[in-house]
Parts: structure tokens; C-alpha cells; sequence
């Protein structure tokens, strides 16, 4: 059964808007936000055992930005947390831009979407334990 989980963080300009479709084989994630949501960076992240830490999951991780785009900086940590939270593949297109931004702007961007991101392993986790 295929399921839609939908989290948000952050207002106006600062907003970002993150949907999840569990599919019960893998997890796509879109995190948008920003004055102008994009496709900026493509990242697939599949669960793995770690070679160094008995019963621990890290992720194996190809990533795709679009040339310029700097969205690969919240796709990847995003799709790796979920994948090892979730064990499952997980795949995650991200686009957020703010015309002009500063780096204090980005850093609220960055620090919405990470906020995002955990709010929806928790949900996850949540659906899991029904």
C-alpha cells in the first residue's frame, strides 16, 4: 500500500515543504521550499550494514545536482538519514532558492529543511509501529 506523508517548517519566503511517498519497497522525498522550488539535486541513498559498527545502518549514496545548484547539501544528509532510519532505498529531489539570499537566509533554509526532515523520520517511524 502506498502512503503520502506531507511536513512543513519555517513561513513566508522561509518555508519549506518536504511530501514522502512510503511505498513499503522505498521512500521518495521531495523537499521544496523557498521563492522559487526547482529541481536542484536528485540523491538515492540505499541502506547498508556498516563494516564497522555491529547492527548499525549506513547508506550507500549516489548523488546528481544540477550544474550551480547547491541543493545536493540538503538532499544528501536528508535521503541518508532516512534510508538508515527507515532501511529502506530512499530517494530525494530537493530544490529550494531564495533570490539573492544571504548566508544567514540559506542557513534558515538549511536549518528548516533538516527541521522538516526529522519531523517526517518521526511520522515515519510512527506508520511503521502501526
Amino acid at each position: 500500500m502506498v502512503r503520502t506523508l506531507r511536513v512543513s517548517a519555517g513561513t513566508g519566503k522561509f518555508r519549506v515543504d518536504v511530501l514522502a511517498t512510503l511505498t513499503g519497497e522505498g521512500v521518495i522525498v521531495h523537499i521544496l521550499g523557498g521563492e522559487k522550488p526547482h529541481v536542484g539535486a536528485v540523491v538515492l541513498s540505499v541502506p547498508r550494514p556498516s563494516r564497522s559498527e555491529h547492527g548499525r545502518l549506513r547508506a550507500n549514496t549516489t548523488v546528481v545536482p544540477l550544474y550551480g545548484h547547491r541543493d545536493d547539501e540538503i538532499a544528501r544528509p536528508a535521503a541518508e538519514k532516512i534510508a538508515t532510519a527507515c532501511a529502506q532505498p530512499t530517494v530525494v529531489v530537493a530544490g529550494l532558492h531564495i533570490e539573492a539570499a544571504t548566508g544567514e537566509e540559506v542557513e534558515m533554509l538549511v536549518a528548516h529543511a533538516a527541521q522538516a526532515v526529522d519531523e517526517l523520520v518521526q511520522l515515519i517511524a510512527g506508520e511503521s509501529s502501526k
